[in-house]
């Protein structure tokens, strides 16, 4: 194995189950074990004092948390991969952001157990995205093997970790690179002086933005085929719009013009809750 498990968070949801599957697919290529955590929020509660919630795993009746590690140690270890289980007493959304700090890779469902089925993205993706210290792979749509990687880039000093984790992701798949940089057309109070506008020299500029943050990167990674791609309009729209033909989206935490304190940016935000493959946001 060439480095630390890929973190799993798993609850015994259908999308927790979408995430060891994901999990299992970037073990494959990475070389590594696959770790899944359960974070119980009973399990230090009084009442369990002096009860292992990890033990009897091979029992015939188990409790949630075991029943979840169970089913998902299951799906892995059918699969070939190496892989631990383990239940860690606390709130599901503190303990996976304290254990990210063990590992380079952390992999959500996109909603868990207790969500409401109406909701896009659970609390626990939302609050996990936002705050671990690695990389978070969130499940959306379906996580097909083929399709570009795609990756949003807005011209911020946060773009340099995304455009890296990228790059190596399409490296490990054999997948070409989109790099996507997309603008909001300026907002006239006059609509018939659009007709005026002239693009040539704003698209120009937004080119040579999107040349600048990916040269490096590409000197590093000669044997990816990278894409350069420019769109006007809403940045979380083209991105969204984009998904329904990558493999893998990759975003920044944080773009410009966040509002101080804020550790999700509303273009990561949105895309969360709408991409139609996978996420991962790369603070």
């Amino acid at each position: 194995m060439t480095g630390p498990p890929i973190l799993v968070g798993v609850d015994g949801s259908a999308p927790s189950l979408g995430a060891v599957d994901l999990a299992i697919r970037e073990a494959a290529v990475r070389d590594r074990e696959v770790r899944l955590v359960f974070g119980d929020t009973w399990a230090d509660h009084p009442a369990w004092t002096g009860n292992d919630p990890a033990a009897d795993l091979t029992a015939g009746l188990l409790s949630e948390p075991q029943q979840a590690i169970r089913d998902a140690t299951d799906r892995a270890a059918a699969a070939q991969v190496p892989v631990t289980g383990e239940i860690l007493a606390g709130d599901p959304a503190t303990v996976l952001i304290r254990e990210s700090a063990h590992t380079d890779l952390l992999i959500l469902g996109h909603r868990g157990q207790g969500g409401f089925t109406e909701l896009l993205l659970g609390s626990v993706a939302i609050k996990v995205s936002a705050h671990a210290t690695c990389p978070v792979m969130i499940t959306r749509g379906a996580a097909p093997d083929d399709g570009d990687v795609l990756v949003g880039v807005d011209g911020s000093p946060s773009d340099d970790a995304p455009l890296g984790f990228a790059f190596h992701e399409a490296a490990l798949r054999g997948a070409d690179l989109r790099a996507l940089h997309a603008w909001d057309r300026p907002h006239l109070s006059n609509p018939g002086l659009l007709l005026q506008y002239d693009t040539g020299p704003e698209r120009a500029a937004h080119a040579q933005l999107l040349t600048g943050a990916v040269q490096n990167w590409t000197r590093k990674y000669p044997n990816v085929t990278m894409h350069r791609e420019l769109a006007t309009g809403r940045p979380a729209d083209a991105i969204v719009d984009a998904s329904r033909h990558a493999q893998l989206v990759v975003l920044g935490a944080r773009g410009h013009a966040q509002l101080p304190g804020r550790r999700l940016g509303s273009v990561s935000h949105t895309v969360l809750h709408h991409a139609a493959c996978p996420v991962a946001i790369v603070r």
